[in-house]
């Protein structure tokens, strides 16, 4: 037998129903996604706007006029322009960390009501803006509420979430930034028309911030945070309003379990790198890492420019941006009927097989099987596996390692169009087969885990498991497969 990484899932299960409370607050909280999908969505629409280049971009303008240059994939080469686009990804790196701390010590309501007030003054900042400057400044605040909300929204989903449904509701996160990618698209195609269209393409952006803000106000607080900020009446009363059961006591038990561990950790950062926590810190920086390496999501917020570059014209650059968009919202509801089914890894392999053959073919498949696969498993799964006692920690690492390479890769990516041309693609094709065996042999797979049963998953993995403590019984039955083991 061939080293497997598969677990078989299952663990303890808790009592308790998928009660309309849930499916309505998960909802709400992963609204947050819209915030991040409407900015994938709207900046290469915009930077693809005639009356946008020629007030704040000028050069690129002229570049794009100029019939002498042999070289069609260099007219959208431009350090201030890239700056434009990427200095989002670099402040919401920096605010991952005070978003961990925030979450930690406040809950993770008020992280994701931050994060739409952040949007909502960025939002507001660019759309008024008369220079760039104020265009910078704008996304810097935008930056701020994305490292806020992809910070918080992925915990709250996969704290509030049964076991059972944890991947499809978590999956809502990815679902709203799809939308939200459609949604900026249809903006663009609609507004491109009008001189002053760019303004209310990024204007508008203001409208889920302010959904969010709203929405945080009447959402309620996990119970996980609750018992973590020493609220335990509220704690066991809101767990049993969101499993519909009074009979929560096993579970309710262990959450306590979890937090009197965490209460006792006095640095989460240092916490999370000792040995036995080697496999969340592996997969909360390697996931977010691979996620970037795919190309997939400089593709999206890149598409109006690219098809421009391939000889679109402005309207129809702009409609085909929306047509790929509308087939990632399709995609994405396959992983969220899936992931709970057939499990992470699965959709990781073949999502992972699907864009290694399409990018190699230069075939824009490669964005579907994203959509359902590495985009929004790269947040499911690293929200999911760690404990309570490294968890803002843990996801803090993900969201900043996802906005370092988003930052460095969207910087570079239209010099490195310039001087390789569609060849670019060749370069994220081999680092999608080295993203596929790492999942392949690494990964163990997490459907139906309660979240705070985790330990059970990596003590049965065959890589694993030498780095969990012997003094702790961690083997459970329900977690032991022969395919753990390596093979003799």
């Amino acid at each position: 037998m061939a080293r497997g990484a598969y677990i078989e899932s299952g663990g303890r299960q808790y009592e308790g129903n998928v009660t309309a409370f849930v499916l309505i607050t998960c909802f709400v909280a992963a609204m947050g996604g819209l915030l991040f999908g409407y900015d994938l969505g709207i900046t290469g629409g915009v930077t693809s706007m005639e009356p946008f280049l020629v007030k704040f971009f000028p050069v690129v303008y002229q570049q794009m006029l100029d019939d002498s240059s042999t070289n069609q994939y260099c007219k959208f080469d431009n350090q201030l322009l890239t700056l434009f686009t990427s200095s989002l990804y670099l402040a919401a790196l920096i605010a991952s960390f005070f978003a961990a701390t925030t979450s930690r010590l406040f809950g993770r309501k008020p992280s994701m009501f931050l994060g739409g007030l952040f949007f909502l003054v960025g939002a507001l900042l660019n759309g008024f803006a008369v220079n760039v400057e104020m265009l910078i400044i704008g996304r810097i605040f935008l930056g701020f509420g994305v490292g806020y909300c992809n910070q918080s929204v992925p915990i709250y989903l996969s704290e509030m979430a049964p076991a059972k449904i944890r991947g499809a509701l978590n999956i809502g996160f990815q679902m709203m930034i799809t939308i939200g990618i459609l949604g900026a698209n249809l903006i663009n195609y609609a507004t491109s028309k009008y001189k002053n269209g760019w303004r209310v393409s990024l204007g508008v952006g203001a409208v889920p911030a302010v959904l969010l803000c709203v929405g945080s106000l009447f959402l309620e607080e996990t119970p996980n945070s609750l018992i973590e900020r020493g609220q335990h009446v509220k704690a066991k009363t809101m767990l049993q309003k969101i499993r519909g059961t009074n009979n929560v006591d096993e579970e309710y038990q262990d959450l306590v379990d979890a937090s009197e561990a965490a209460s006792k950790v006095e640095n989460p950062w240092k916490n999370i790198t000792r040995r036995r926590y080697r496999p969340q810190l592996t997969f909360c920086s390697f996931i977010p890492f691979f996620q970037q390496l795919t190309g997939i999501n400089v593709i999206m917020f890149y598409a109006p420019v690219l098809f421009t570059i391939l000889g679109f014209g402005n309207d129809a650059s702009l409609m085909s941006a929306v047509i790929t968009g509308g087939v990632n919202v399709i995609a994405t509801l396959v992983s969220v009927f899936c992931v709970d089914k057939f499990g992470r890894r699965l959709l990781f392999l073949e999502g992972g097989a699907q864009m290694l053959v399409s990018q190699i073919k230069n075939e824009n498949s490669s964005d579907d099987s994203f959509a359902w696969s590495w985009g929004p498993l790269g947040w499911l799964v690293p929200s999911e596996i760690c404990s309570l006692e490294v968890r803002p920690a843990g996801q803090a690492i993900n969201v900043a390692i996802n906005m370092f390479f988003t930052f460095g890769i969207a910087q570079v990516f239209l010099s490195l169009l310039c001087h390789f041309k569609f060849g670019l693609f060749f370069f994220f094709a081999a680092w999608v087969l080295v993203m596929t065996i790492f999942i392949a042999f690494l990964l163990p797979e997490t459907k139906n885990v309660p979240v705070e049963e985790m330990h059970y998953v990596w003590k049965s993995h065959w890589f694993w498991n030498k780095y969990m403590p012997e003094c702790e019984d961690l083997v459970a039955g329900a977690y032991n497969n022969s395919e753990a083991a390596p093979s003799n």
